[in-house]
């Protein structure tokens, strides 16, 4: 798990594992081409309880180049056949959007940042006062994007799928020796949608211990189990992916959540953070009504004094204002120092 000294803000927002998990809602590509859309998907992810949502900046042109050769053509999966520009093309949000984006987070009062993947698009963004930089799983390998983007200052948030540990090592230095205001690492399976079989989400808290950094998860596999695990296991950051309906298509609609759905992650996971609490073995405030009804000896027949007590007129039953069931054995054989009443929860004094 993180270090305490690994926390950082987002917009003010501290985020660490003395926090609420920090949810992110993905919208992506999910705008298919329209602003409109665009919009609407950032009232309907801030609805949702969300933290933060999160862009990406690209054009199709700074991601790839327009070329018909096999290495450009994508074979099989969710885009199979896809030459990648044509993907990119469809996919990208506009950087004339990005203005209007930004205000309508504002307006909403939900913190907007987004995925440079290019110089260009570090320099969008700066100009636009984004809060933090996401580093894709892509390119977490580009060490001189990290370096650019980690010099504004503003905390990173790199996802490490494909990456080995010599890697990310190289990436979380880089961050940190260009003065980025904190580094995040999130475990993600880089694939669309990713088997909840091959979550492994058990990296999320190795993440975090190995490199002293803030952990959590980026999640691209099928409902929310996988996002609720991360946080047990002591992640806190959440990215997932959002649309308003996976019925309207898109490039990345097949592993996004709905409103409803994305409401109920964010309401598990602040739940199943909340459920950690610490370690400790004293009663709650909660259980204290409930010793009353633990287990304790009563008279369960009238017994006269001098009679002897045995397991017909004695019992460990409920409610608990009697001796403790352990002591049981040892009074079985004894005799009643007084008349001892049907139902009497029996005490030292009452035996001879």
């Amino acid at each position: 798990m993180a270090s305490k000294t690994a926390t950082f803000e987002i917009a003010g927002r501290p985020i660490g594992p003395d926090y609420p998990p920090y949810i992110i809602a993905e919208i992506s590509a999910n705008h298919q081409g329209k602003l409109e859309k665009a919009l609407d998907l950032l009232e309907a992810a801030a609805a949702t309880g969300a933290d933060a949502i999160k862009i990406q900046t690209y054009t199709a042109n700074t991601i790839t180049i327009p070329h018909e050769g096999d290495d450009f053509r994508i074979k099989g999966g969710l885009w199979d056949g896809y030459l990648l520009y044509d993907l990119y093309k469809e996919a990208e949000t506009p950087y004339e959007w990005h203005a209007a984006l930004f205000a309508k987070a504002r307006q909403l009062g939900i913190t907007l940042f987004s995925t440079p993947f290019d110089e260009t698009a570090v320099d969008l963004l700066a100009g636009l006062d984004a809060p933090a930089y996401k580093i894709a799983s892509f390119e977490v390998i580009d060490l001189p994007l990290i370096a650019y983007a980690a010099k504004h200052g503003k905390p990173i948030i790199i996802s490490t799928g494909m990456a080995d540990l010599g890697e990310i090592q190289e990436a979380v230095e880089t961050a940190r020796s260009n003065g980025a205001g904190g580094v995040a690492l999130l475990h993600c399976t880089s694939a669309y949608p990713a088997p909840i079989e091959e979550a492994n989400v058990r990296t999320v808290a190795h993440l975090g211990a190995a490199f002293g950094a803030v952990s959590g998860l980026s999640d691209h596999a099928p409902g929310s189990a996988a996002c609720v695990a991360s946080i047990v296991l002591g992640g806190s950051i959440i990215e997932k992916h959002f649309t308003i309906s996976r019925a309207e298509g898109g490039p990345d609609a097949a592993f996004s959540l709905e409103p409803h759905e994305f409401r109920r992650l964010v309401d598990d996971c602040r739940s199943a953070w909340s459920a950690l609490g610490t370690v400790g073995y004293s009663l709650t405030q909660s259980e204290k009504g409930s010793t009353r009804f633990r287990r304790s000896i009563y008279a369960v027949k009238p017994i006269k004094a001098g009679q002897l007590l045995t397991n017909e007129n004695v019992r460990s039953i409920r409610p608990g204002f009697g001796l403790p069931p352990k002591y049981l054995p040892e009074i079985i054989g004894r005799t009643a120092a007084r008349d001892i009443a049907y139902g009497e929860p029996l005490t030292w004094s009452a035996i001879a």
